[in-house]
Protein backbone atom coordinates (compact mmCIF):
# COMPACT_ATOMS: atom_id res chain seq x y z
CA UNK A 1 0.00 0.00 0.00
CA UNK A 2 2.24 2.90 1.04
CA UNK A 3 4.60 3.02 -2.20
CA UNK A 4 2.52 4.75 -4.56
CA UNK A 5 2.38 8.74 -3.85
CA UNK A 6 -1.10 9.41 -2.69
CA UNK A 7 -1.18 13.48 -4.15
CA UNK A 8 -3.70 16.02 -3.13
CA UNK A 9 -4.88 17.33 -6.24
CA UNK A 10 -2.48 16.52 -9.52
CA UNK A 11 -2.93 17.09 -13.15
CA UNK A 12 -5.05 14.04 -14.53
CA UNK A 13 -4.84 14.29 -18.57
CA UNK A 14 -6.66 11.81 -20.77
CA UNK A 15 -5.34 12.26 -24.23
CA UNK A 16 -7.43 15.09 -25.38
CA UNK A 17 -5.21 17.80 -24.18
CA UNK A 18 -2.02 15.99 -26.51
CA UNK A 19 -4.37 16.47 -30.21
CA UNK A 20 -4.89 20.05 -29.74
CA UNK A 21 -1.03 20.76 -28.76
CA UNK A 22 -0.07 17.90 -31.57
CA UNK A 23 -2.43 20.71 -33.65
CA UNK A 24 -0.25 23.73 -32.35
CA UNK A 25 3.06 21.66 -33.28
CA UNK A 26 1.80 20.96 -36.99
CA UNK A 27 0.42 24.40 -37.88
CA UNK A 28 4.07 25.78 -36.41
CA UNK A 29 1.39 27.39 -33.92
CA UNK A 30 3.93 27.20 -30.52
CA UNK A 31 4.49 31.14 -30.26
CA UNK A 32 2.09 32.54 -27.99
CA UNK A 33 -1.18 33.28 -29.11
CA UNK A 34 -2.97 31.33 -31.87
CA UNK A 35 -6.22 29.39 -32.83
CA UNK A 36 -6.04 27.35 -29.25
CA UNK A 37 -5.73 30.54 -27.08
CA UNK A 38 -9.15 32.18 -29.15
CA UNK A 39 -10.55 28.87 -29.10
CA UNK A 40 -9.96 28.36 -25.29
CA UNK A 41 -11.12 31.79 -24.42
CA UNK A 42 -14.32 31.00 -26.33
CA UNK A 43 -15.38 27.85 -25.28
CA UNK A 44 -14.85 28.75 -21.19
CA UNK A 45 -17.11 31.97 -22.27
CA UNK A 46 -19.35 29.28 -23.53
CA UNK A 47 -19.30 26.99 -20.96
CA UNK A 48 -19.44 29.23 -18.17
CA UNK A 49 -21.90 32.20 -19.84
CA UNK A 50 -19.08 35.12 -18.49
CA UNK A 51 -19.59 36.71 -21.73
CA UNK A 52 -15.94 37.34 -22.79
CA UNK A 53 -12.71 35.71 -21.66
CA UNK A 54 -8.94 36.89 -22.15
CA UNK A 55 -6.48 33.97 -21.90
CA UNK A 56 -3.63 34.82 -19.19
CA UNK A 57 -0.56 33.18 -17.87
CA UNK A 58 -1.93 33.02 -14.36
CA UNK A 59 -5.13 33.60 -12.37
CA UNK A 60 -2.70 36.16 -10.46
CA UNK A 61 -2.10 37.93 -13.51
CA UNK A 62 -6.11 37.68 -14.08
CA UNK A 63 -6.46 39.60 -10.57
CA UNK A 64 -3.75 42.05 -11.29
CA UNK A 65 -5.56 43.18 -14.62
CA UNK A 66 -8.37 43.23 -12.62
CA UNK A 67 -7.12 45.87 -10.69
CA UNK A 68 -5.21 47.67 -13.12
CA UNK A 69 -8.70 48.14 -15.28
CA UNK A 70 -10.50 49.63 -11.87
CA UNK A 71 -7.42 52.34 -11.66
CA UNK A 72 -6.34 50.76 -8.32
CA UNK A 73 -3.30 53.43 -6.95
CA UNK A 74 -1.18 54.25 -4.39
CA UNK A 75 -2.80 54.73 -0.97
CA UNK A 76 -6.33 52.91 -2.56
CA UNK A 77 -7.82 50.65 -0.35
CA UNK A 78 -9.37 47.25 -1.83
CA UNK A 79 -11.13 44.94 0.66
CA UNK A 80 -10.43 41.16 0.27
CA UNK A 81 -10.73 37.71 1.83
CA UNK A 82 -8.69 36.72 4.57
CA UNK A 83 -8.88 33.01 4.48
CA UNK A 84 -7.28 32.62 1.26
CA UNK A 85 -3.60 32.16 -0.48
CA UNK A 86 -2.05 35.24 -0.93
CA UNK A 87 -1.99 35.42 -5.25
CA UNK A 88 -5.30 36.72 -3.93
CA UNK A 89 -3.91 39.98 -2.65
CA UNK A 90 -0.40 40.55 -3.98
CA UNK A 91 -1.54 41.99 -7.09
CA UNK A 92 -3.32 44.52 -4.91
CA UNK A 93 0.13 45.45 -3.81
CA UNK A 94 1.92 45.44 -6.94
CA UNK A 95 -0.33 48.31 -7.90
CA UNK A 96 0.52 50.06 -4.63
CA UNK A 97 -2.52 49.63 -3.14
CA UNK A 98 -3.48 49.09 0.44
CA UNK A 99 -5.46 45.61 1.09
CA UNK A 100 -7.58 45.45 4.20
CA UNK A 101 -8.39 41.89 5.32
CA UNK A 102 -12.21 40.76 5.82
CA UNK A 103 -12.54 37.92 7.73
CA UNK A 104 -14.42 34.05 6.93
CA UNK A 105 -17.54 33.23 8.44
CA UNK A 106 -18.22 29.54 9.55
CA UNK A 107 -21.45 28.87 6.97
CA UNK A 108 -18.70 28.67 3.92
CA UNK A 109 -15.58 29.74 5.13
CA UNK A 110 -15.90 32.44 2.61
CA UNK A 111 -15.80 36.44 3.14
CA UNK A 112 -18.19 37.47 6.02
CA UNK A 113 -20.49 39.98 5.31
CA UNK A 114 -20.65 41.11 8.52
CA UNK A 115 -17.16 41.91 8.94
CA UNK A 116 -17.13 43.68 5.69
CA UNK A 117 -19.99 45.83 6.80
CA UNK A 118 -17.91 46.91 9.72
CA UNK A 119 -14.92 47.43 7.32
CA UNK A 120 -17.08 49.87 5.39
CA UNK A 121 -17.81 51.75 8.50
CA UNK A 122 -14.13 52.43 8.50
CA UNK A 123 -13.01 52.58 4.94
CA UNK A 124 -16.51 54.01 3.32
CA UNK A 125 -14.73 53.93 -0.31
CA UNK A 126 -12.61 50.91 -0.96
CA UNK A 127 -12.08 50.89 -4.99
CA UNK A 128 -12.48 47.14 -5.04
CA UNK A 129 -14.16 44.13 -3.06
CA UNK A 130 -12.26 40.93 -3.96
CA UNK A 131 -14.47 37.69 -2.99
CA UNK A 132 -12.90 34.49 -3.38
CA UNK A 133 -14.21 31.34 -3.25
CA UNK A 134 -12.84 29.05 -1.14
CA UNK A 135 -11.90 25.30 -1.95
CA UNK A 136 -14.38 25.63 -4.41
CA UNK A 137 -17.71 26.30 -2.56
CA UNK A 138 -19.33 29.63 -3.46
CA UNK A 139 -19.78 32.34 -1.33
CA UNK A 140 -22.63 34.06 -0.46
CA UNK A 141 -22.67 36.19 -3.26
CA UNK A 142 -26.35 37.69 -2.56
CA UNK A 143 -25.47 39.58 0.27
CA UNK A 144 -21.69 40.32 -0.21
CA UNK A 145 -22.93 42.33 -3.79
CA UNK A 146 -26.17 43.56 -1.89
CA UNK A 147 -23.25 45.57 0.59
CA UNK A 148 -21.06 46.48 -2.37
CA UNK A 149 -24.07 47.81 -4.63
CA UNK A 150 -25.17 49.79 -1.65
CA UNK A 151 -21.76 51.28 -1.69
CA UNK A 152 -20.92 51.56 -5.26
CA UNK A 153 -17.61 49.34 -5.41
CA UNK A 154 -16.81 47.18 -8.35
CA UNK A 155 -16.57 43.29 -6.96
CA UNK A 156 -13.72 40.98 -8.34
CA UNK A 157 -14.52 37.70 -8.56
CA UNK A 158 -11.53 35.04 -7.43
CA UNK A 159 -12.93 31.69 -8.91
CA UNK A 160 -9.18 30.59 -9.12
CA UNK A 161 -10.49 27.26 -7.14
CA UNK A 162 -14.13 27.35 -8.26
CA UNK A 163 -14.02 26.71 -11.91
CA UNK A 164 -17.70 24.82 -12.39
CA UNK A 165 -18.95 25.94 -8.98
CA UNK A 166 -22.49 27.74 -9.58
CA UNK A 167 -24.57 30.10 -6.84
CA UNK A 168 -28.24 29.78 -7.93
CA UNK A 169 -27.51 27.80 -11.03
CA UNK A 170 -25.18 30.30 -12.37
CA UNK A 171 -21.51 30.24 -12.38
CA UNK A 172 -19.39 31.60 -9.54
CA UNK A 173 -16.89 34.27 -11.69
CA UNK A 174 -19.72 35.58 -13.97
CA UNK A 175 -21.54 37.63 -10.67
CA UNK A 176 -18.59 40.27 -10.33
CA UNK A 177 -17.55 43.10 -12.81
CA UNK A 178 -14.56 41.35 -13.60
CA UNK A 179 -14.30 37.23 -12.51
CA UNK A 180 -11.23 35.03 -12.54
CA UNK A 181 -10.16 31.85 -13.10
CA UNK A 182 -6.76 29.83 -12.65
CA UNK A 183 -5.69 26.39 -14.71
CA UNK A 184 -2.52 26.29 -12.22
CA UNK A 185 -1.33 22.32 -11.96
CA UNK A 186 -3.62 21.62 -8.99
CA UNK A 187 -6.61 23.23 -10.41
CA UNK A 188 -10.03 21.09 -11.71
CA UNK A 189 -8.26 21.70 -15.07
CA UNK A 190 -5.35 22.51 -15.84
CA UNK A 191 -2.99 23.70 -18.76
CA UNK A 192 -0.11 23.45 -16.26
CA UNK A 193 -0.07 27.20 -15.90
CA UNK A 194 -2.71 29.85 -16.75
CA UNK A 195 -5.67 31.96 -16.08
CA UNK A 196 -8.65 33.85 -17.54
CA UNK A 197 -10.09 37.17 -16.95
CA UNK A 198 -13.87 37.36 -17.69
CA UNK A 199 -16.19 40.07 -18.11
CA UNK A 200 -19.77 40.42 -19.14
CA UNK A 201 -17.91 43.69 -20.58
CA UNK A 202 -16.31 43.00 -24.22
CA UNK A 203 -14.26 46.44 -23.93
CA UNK A 204 -13.18 45.24 -20.14
CA UNK A 205 -11.85 41.64 -22.22
CA UNK A 206 -10.44 43.70 -24.66
CA UNK A 207 -8.37 45.88 -22.62
CA UNK A 208 -6.80 43.48 -20.55
CA UNK A 209 -5.82 41.32 -23.99
CA UNK A 210 -4.22 44.47 -25.12
CA UNK A 211 -2.47 45.19 -21.40
CA UNK A 212 -1.55 41.76 -21.28
CA UNK A 213 0.96 41.80 -25.06
CA UNK A 214 2.97 44.70 -23.72
CA UNK A 215 0.24 46.96 -24.22
CA UNK A 216 1.74 47.45 -27.87
CA UNK A 217 -0.21 50.06 -29.92
CA UNK A 218 -1.59 49.37 -33.63
CA UNK A 219 0.73 51.40 -35.35
CA UNK A 220 3.05 49.82 -37.76
CA UNK A 221 6.33 50.16 -35.80
CA UNK A 222 6.50 49.33 -32.15
CA UNK A 223 4.84 52.17 -30.27
CA UNK A 224 3.55 51.96 -26.55
CA UNK A 225 1.58 54.55 -24.98
CA UNK A 226 1.02 52.99 -21.65
CA UNK A 227 2.75 50.58 -19.43
CA UNK A 228 2.27 46.47 -20.55
CA UNK A 229 2.87 43.43 -19.10
CA UNK A 230 4.11 40.32 -21.15
CA UNK A 231 0.84 37.94 -19.18
CA UNK A 232 -0.38 36.16 -22.28
CA UNK A 233 -0.93 32.62 -21.95
CA UNK A 234 0.45 30.70 -24.99
CA UNK A 235 -0.96 28.48 -27.95
CA UNK A 236 0.79 25.01 -26.37
CA UNK A 237 -0.77 25.35 -22.86
CA UNK A 238 -4.02 26.41 -23.94
CA UNK A 239 -4.50 23.24 -26.26
CA UNK A 240 -3.99 21.55 -22.58
CA UNK A 241 -6.60 23.66 -21.80
CA UNK A 242 -8.95 22.87 -24.61
CA UNK A 243 -8.70 19.06 -23.82
CA UNK A 244 -9.09 19.53 -19.97
CA UNK A 245 -12.24 21.50 -20.29
CA UNK A 246 -13.79 18.40 -22.35
CA UNK A 247 -13.74 16.71 -18.91
CA UNK A 248 -14.58 19.61 -16.33
CA UNK A 249 -18.19 18.06 -15.59
CA UNK A 250 -16.65 14.65 -15.13
CA UNK A 251 -13.48 15.69 -12.63
CA UNK A 252 -16.14 17.49 -10.85
CA UNK A 253 -18.31 14.88 -10.42
CA UNK A 254 -15.69 12.89 -9.09
CA UNK A 255 -14.13 15.30 -6.37
CA UNK A 256 -17.85 15.39 -5.46
CA UNK A 257 -17.58 11.85 -4.95
CA UNK A 258 -14.53 12.46 -2.88
CA UNK A 259 -16.44 15.20 -0.52
CA UNK A 260 -19.58 12.43 0.07
CA UNK A 261 -17.25 9.91 0.88
CA UNK A 262 -15.19 11.32 3.57
CA UNK A 263 -18.49 13.05 4.66
CA UNK A 264 -20.51 9.48 4.91
CA UNK A 265 -16.63 8.08 6.79
CA UNK A 266 -16.53 10.52 9.58
CA UNK A 267 -20.26 11.15 10.47
CA UNK A 268 -19.96 9.01 13.42
CA UNK A 269 -16.99 11.09 14.52
CA UNK A 270 -18.67 14.01 16.61
CA UNK A 271 -15.01 15.81 16.90
CA UNK A 272 -14.59 15.95 12.75
CA UNK A 273 -16.57 18.37 10.98
CA UNK A 274 -15.96 18.52 7.01
CA UNK A 275 -15.63 21.78 5.00
CA UNK A 276 -19.42 23.37 4.69
CA UNK A 277 -20.92 23.56 1.86
CA UNK A 278 -23.48 26.88 0.59
CA UNK A 279 -27.01 25.57 0.26
CA UNK A 280 -27.93 28.04 -2.10
CA UNK A 281 -24.69 26.72 -4.45
CA UNK A 282 -22.87 23.92 -6.01
CA UNK A 283 -19.63 23.19 -5.49
CA UNK A 284 -16.78 21.51 -7.47
CA UNK A 285 -15.35 20.16 -3.92
CA UNK A 286 -12.06 21.23 -5.56
CA UNK A 287 -10.15 19.96 -1.98
CA UNK A 288 -12.14 18.69 0.41
CA UNK A 289 -11.28 20.08 4.00
CA UNK A 290 -11.84 19.22 7.40
CA UNK A 291 -11.72 20.79 10.69
CA UNK A 292 -11.28 18.95 14.33
CA UNK A 293 -12.56 19.97 17.59
CA UNK A 294 -10.64 22.06 19.80
CA UNK A 295 -10.97 19.60 22.67
CA UNK A 296 -10.04 17.15 21.12
CA UNK A 297 -6.40 15.21 21.68
CA UNK A 298 -5.90 14.62 17.91
CA UNK A 299 -4.34 17.72 16.03
CA UNK A 300 -4.41 18.38 12.57
CA UNK A 301 -0.40 17.79 12.02
CA UNK A 302 -1.25 14.50 13.67
CA UNK A 303 -3.46 13.21 10.74
CA UNK A 304 -1.46 14.71 8.58
CA UNK A 305 1.51 12.93 9.53
CA UNK A 306 -0.23 9.63 9.95
CA UNK A 307 -1.50 9.89 6.60
CA UNK A 308 2.09 10.55 4.79
CA UNK A 309 3.97 8.03 6.88
CA UNK A 310 0.78 5.14 6.65
CA UNK A 311 -0.32 5.61 3.58
CA UNK A 312 2.33 7.97 1.64
CA UNK A 313 -0.37 10.70 0.89
CA UNK A 314 -0.30 14.35 0.59
CA UNK A 315 -2.61 16.65 2.68
CA UNK A 316 -2.00 19.77 3.61
CA UNK A 317 -3.29 22.78 6.06
CA UNK A 318 -5.83 25.26 5.35
CA UNK A 319 -4.28 28.23 4.15
CA UNK A 320 -2.86 30.54 6.58
CA UNK A 321 -5.25 33.42 6.87
CA UNK A 322 -3.53 37.03 5.32
CA UNK A 323 -3.52 39.09 8.28
CA UNK A 324 -1.65 36.53 9.97
CA UNK A 325 1.08 36.16 7.23
CA UNK A 326 4.65 38.49 7.98
CA UNK A 327 4.73 40.32 5.01
CA UNK A 328 1.07 41.95 5.87
CA UNK A 329 1.21 42.38 9.55
CA UNK A 330 0.93 46.32 8.97
CA UNK A 331 -2.54 45.90 7.18
CA UNK A 332 -6.01 45.91 8.70
CA UNK A 333 -8.84 42.89 9.63
CA UNK A 334 -11.96 42.61 10.19
CA UNK A 335 -13.25 39.88 12.07
CA UNK A 336 -16.81 38.23 12.06
CA UNK A 337 -17.13 37.46 15.43
CA UNK A 338 -18.21 40.63 17.65
CA UNK A 339 -15.67 39.82 19.90
CA UNK A 340 -12.49 40.23 17.28
CA UNK A 341 -11.73 36.65 17.42
CA UNK A 342 -11.07 35.43 13.69
CA UNK A 343 -13.50 32.59 12.14
CA UNK A 344 -10.39 32.31 9.78
CA UNK A 345 -7.58 31.72 12.49
CA UNK A 346 -9.98 29.25 14.16
CA UNK A 347 -10.45 27.08 10.65
CA UNK A 348 -6.58 27.18 10.39
CA UNK A 349 -5.49 26.17 13.45
CA UNK A 350 -8.02 23.20 13.53
CA UNK A 351 -7.95 22.02 10.00
CA UNK A 352 -6.45 20.56 7.29
CA UNK A 353 -7.10 19.79 3.35
CA UNK A 354 -7.45 15.93 2.91
CA UNK A 355 -5.74 14.16 0.06
CA UNK A 356 -9.00 15.26 -3.04
CA UNK A 357 -7.08 13.81 -5.88
CA UNK A 358 -9.39 12.32 -8.77
CA UNK A 359 -7.27 9.05 -9.67
CA UNK A 360 -7.49 7.96 -5.96
CA UNK A 361 -8.49 4.63 -6.25
CA UNK A 362 -11.16 3.45 -4.19
CA UNK A 363 -8.26 1.09 -1.98
CA UNK A 364 -6.27 4.36 -1.81
CA UNK A 365 -9.60 6.30 -0.36
CA UNK A 366 -10.19 3.28 2.25
CA UNK A 367 -6.88 3.45 3.47
CA UNK A 368 -7.09 7.44 3.95
CA UNK A 369 -10.77 7.29 6.00
CA UNK A 370 -9.09 3.70 8.08
CA UNK A 371 -5.63 6.22 8.66
CA UNK A 372 -7.82 8.80 10.43
CA UNK A 373 -10.38 7.19 12.08
CA UNK A 374 -7.69 5.21 14.00
CA UNK A 375 -6.56 8.51 15.13
CA UNK A 376 -10.15 9.21 17.13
Amino acid sequence: MGEKRIYLSSPTMHGDEQRFVQEAFDTNWVAPLGPNVTAFEKEIAAYTGCGHAAALSAGTAAIHMALRLLGVKQGDVVFVSDLTFSASCNPIVYENGTPVFIDAEPDTWNMSPEALKRAYEKYPNPKAVICVHLYGTPAKLDEIMEICEAHGTPMIEDAAESLASTYKGRHTGTFGKYGIYSFNGNKIITTSGGGMFVSADEEAAKKVTFLATQARDPARHYQHSQIGYNYRMSNVTAGIGRGQLLHLEEHKAKKKEIYRRYCEAFADIPAIQMNPMNPDGDANNWLSGMVIAADSAVTPDMVMDALEEKVNAESRPIWKPMHMQPVFAACDFFAHNEDGSSVGEDVFKRGLCLPSDIKTTDEEMEAIIRTVRELF
